[in-house]
């Protein structure tokens, strides 16, 4: 994939989440990815993201930044929600809260095959 197709491929996967077109997941996940060095799966992942929209039912993912270098994407997501009660450990409690996530993927074969996330909890501590 060129950068401008691997950009597009994001925001379409993006776009899948939120909708949450969870059947349509495996259109950009492939059936072993890992996350943050851990096998998940595509199972996995999709029940992960299943879990973080129960925790918190207003979750959008918005690119605030975004860098391609094939087979890599590189996002700095932005998030303004309220997680129903705890989030990460924290006691948010339906409380709004926005914070970042920057988030490193490799793809390859069409498919996203590995995930390295980091969420801003100290931008939530701050909130709260």
């Amino acid at each position: 994939m060129t950068a401008a197709d691997l950009a597009a491929f994001y925001r379409r996967y993006l776009d899948c989440l939120n909708r949450r077109d969870w059947d349509g997941l495996g259109d950009f996940v492939a059936d072993g990815a890992r996350h943050n060095g851990r096998p998940f799966g595509l199972a996995g992942y999709r029940a992960m993201l299943e879990r973080d929209v129960a925790d918190i039912p207003d979750l959008a993912f918005r690119i605030e930044l975004l860098v391609v270098e094939p087979p890599r994407i590189a996002a700095r997501l932005v998030f303004d929600c309220t997680p129903v009660g705890t989030f990460l450990g924290l006691p948010v409690d339906g409380r709004r809260v926005r914070f970042h996530e920057n988030v490193f993927y490799e793809v390859d074969e069409g498919r996203i095959v590995d995930v390295r996330s980091v969420i801003d909890r100290a931008a939530i501590e701050g909130q709260l």
